[in-house]
């Protein structure tokens, strides 16, 4: 049994959805607001409970507008992306919505950048990459979540780390800290979201054995 309203998170789960055009660009996101939900998201587990979650909340016009500068300067790799779902219209409708954020990134009233107080070493082992990410990353989906329940949305990004020096450099991010995404936030305009289209959970599980599919039973 449960004492959860299942209606209700199932609701929250299903439709937080990666909210690009329907960010309000012109209504102010309150600190207060935001640093609730980045509370929530502290309760996340992390990797031998490290807890190297450090959060960069972009508020200042300025730099907002440079950083979106930054990030527009990936807008080639978005455009590029486009030309190779053209075969598939609900990706490349994805990859249009990425275009206009892209060329408006500066315009949302804050931008978040989850990092960890930690640097991976190079040629770090795969079991050492997935539990550093994996320390960062449900805290960010939590944020996402807590966002989406106060009538907020955001999506998850990661163009500007292709040009992370430089983002580093305008922001004073120190040397040993690893910049996990960039989430624009911002209230919606509506709130209703519908769940997104995804293959039968049958099609994408195994049981037991990856090459034996289907519930044996």
């Amino acid at each position: 049994m449960s004492d959860f309203d299942l209606a209700t998170v199932d609701r929250l789960l299903s439709t937080t959805r990666a909210v690009r055009k329907r960010l309000d660009l012109s209504r102010p996101v309150p600190r207060d607001v935001v640093l609730d939900c980045i509370r929530l998201s502290q309760q996340a587990p992390t990797a031998s409970n490290t807890q190297r979650w450090r959060w960069l909340l972009v508020d200042d016009p300025e730099l907002r507008r440079a950083l979106g500068g930054i990030y527009a300067d990936g807008i080639p790799a978005i455009r590029w992306s486009m030309e190779q779902a053209a075969h598939d219209p609900q990706t490349r409708d994805v990859y249009d919505a990425a275009l206009w954020l892209a060329e408006r990134l500066g315009e949302v009233p804050l931008l978040a950048i989850p990092c960890l107080a930690e640097r991976l070493p190079d040629g770090a082992p795969l079991v050492l990459a997935a539990s550093t990410f994996g320390s960062i990353y449900p805290a960010v989906w939590s944020f996402q979540l807590a966002l989406r329940s106060r009538g907020l949305g955001s999506t998850f990004t990661t163009l500007h780390l292709l040009f992370e020096q430089r983002v580093r450099d305008l922001l004073g991010i120190p040397a040993d800290v690893t910049q996990a995404a960039l989430l624009p936030v911002a209230y919606t305009k509506g709130l209703e979201f519908r769940p997104g289209r995804r293959p039968p959970v049958e099609s994408i599980v195994r049981w037991n054995r990856w090459d034996a599919p289907g519930d044996p039973s």
